[in-house]
């Protein structure tokens, strides 16, 4: 009998590598999405990376939705893998457009899963819901929350992800027949990109480098993760007896703008790769144009980096060099004609 999984966010680029490696696994996988009518284009892509897409089904179902309706979904199931967030590349008008469906569907997942008797919840949230709001440089640990009412620190997103973790937290705490509840908490997530459609904010840094979008860097670095070691994190904390009740930053190390420019020239020696620094009034300047980079103002002038001992000793993780991330990343937007 093989074990059930509900992964929210199945089409996504964190999403779809996770189901590939759960069905390869020899988990059933029922993947949740916005829109039924991708399901035979996400089925086809999973289909290169595994044999097992008969036991992967599709359920058409919004953050939005009712706990009643999530309920349906979980059906038999043992295990849940809540991926789905909403990720807007640019800052929305209103932060309460992501905040909310962010956390309301954190709580019907897990009200659902209650109801349900799933064992585990593992739920993705972010290194953006511990290293913002307090301090601006330092190493951060799995004890330290971003501080969401310094606004000038955090973005709608990195608030929407601290919220809806503490939310999902509080209700475990307050709720005796809540499922297990573990959290992966990503940096930036380069990699293989496997859909043109859905490949996420950080390989677009990766593209803005290589295509020309980007004359000169920002200095600016980020703590960032391999796709791949990401999507094993959550299958190792489903699995792990230990994982129970625990937030798991996952990491591969901290890399400036120049770090993945320097790695991009030498691997593709023909990309429009820039070696030119914007000094900060610059970048400020620029973002008043390009609103894809006002989100990534916080990190101006600063180094949050984060201490990635505790999973690696807790579940036996492993990550992937950045040099390799950073060259798939950029092999796969080649591979599909993205750049």
């Amino acid at each position: 009998m093989h074990k059930k999984v509900l992964l929210t966010g199945v089409t996504g680029f964190l999403g779809s590598h996770t189901t590939i490696q759960l069905l390869n696994k020899g988990y059933e996988v029922i993947g949740t999405l916005r829109d039924v009518k991708r399901s035979e284009t996400i089925k086809a892509i999973i289909a290169k990376h595994t044999k097992n897409t008969n036991h992967l089904s599709f359920y058409e179902i919004n953050l939005y939705d009712s706990t009643d309706k999530w309920k349906v979904a979980m059906k038999g199931v043992d295990y849940i893998v809540h991926i789905a967030s909403p990720f807007p590349t640019v800052l929305p008008k209103h932060e309460n457009d992501i905040i909310l469906p962010a956390k309301n569907g954190t709580l019907n997942i897990l009200k659902a899963a209650t109801a349900s008797g799933v064992k585990r919840v593992v739920i993705t949230s972010s290194t953006g819901s511990v290293v913002y709001g307090e301090r601006k440089n330092g190493t951060f640990t799995e004890k330290d929350w971003t501080n969401v009412s310094n606004k000038k620190d955090t973005t709608p997103y990195f608030r929407s992800k601290t919220i809806a973790e503490k939310s999902a937290w509080e209700y475990v705490k307050n709720n005796e027949n809540a499922p297990e509840l573990a959290t992966i908490l990503p940096g930036a997530i380069l990699g293989p990109i496997l859909d043109k459609s859905d490949y996420g904010t950080s390989a677009n840094l990766i593209k803005k480098l290589m295509d020309g979008s980007m004359p000169a860097m920002p200095r600016i670095g980020f703590e960032m993760v391999d796709v791949r070691a990401v999507a094993d994190a959550h299958i190792k904390a489903l699995e792990s007896p230990n994982a129970s009740g625990n937030r798991y930053l996952c990491t591969s190390g901290y890399m400036e703008f120049k770090g993945l420019a320097k790695i991009l020239k030498k691997e593709f020696p023909n990309s429009k790769v820039p070696s030119k620094t914007l000094p900060n009034f610059m970048v400020k300047l620029f973002s008043t144009f390009d609103k894809e980079t006002k989100p990534i103002l916080n990190d101006l002038g600063t180094k949050r980096l984060v201490d990635n001992s505790k999973i690696k000793k807790e579940l036996n993780w492993s990550p992937i060099s950045l040099t390799e991330s950073i060259k798939t990343t950029a092999q796969s937007l080649i591979d599909l004609n993205i750049i």
